[in-house]
């Protein structure tokens, strides 16, 4: 019995798709350089935005790797890039709005000595 084909998407959204990926891991891993470069101690309670961050930047990197190959033209590995994709987008913007928060408070004056 012949195996029924596999859904495939074209190449061309797939190129957009991968552009986006791209985009936002650069951007991912520019804000992490520029957090990192801040002058001033690094406390246990940075830890917790920093691990959401890097969890983030690892999930879109491998997302990233699956959309480069020429496997995800199939459907479903189009999706699982997609997903994962999203699940490193959400972590990110989780350790950022962490971040963000921190300083909306004054934790980062506080650590800071002002």
């Amino acid at each position: 019995m012949p195996r029924p084909e596999a859904e495939t998407i074209d190449a061309n959204f797939r190129g957009g798709s991968l552009t986006a990926i791209s985009v936002v891991v650069g951007f991912s891993l520019s804000f992490l350089t520029r957090w990192a470069a801040l002058p001033g101690p690094w406390l246990a309670d940075d830890l917790v935005a920093l691990s959401a961050i890097i969890l983030g930047i690892a999930f879109q990197i491998i997302a990233l790797a699956s959309m480069l190959s020429i496997q995800s033209l199939l459907l479903r590995n189009y999706n699982r890039a997609v997903r994962l994709f999203l699940i490193g987008l959400a972590s990110v913007a989780s350790g950022v709005a962490l971040v963000l928060a921190g300083d909306l408070v004054g934790y980062g004056k506080r650590l800071l000595g002002e």
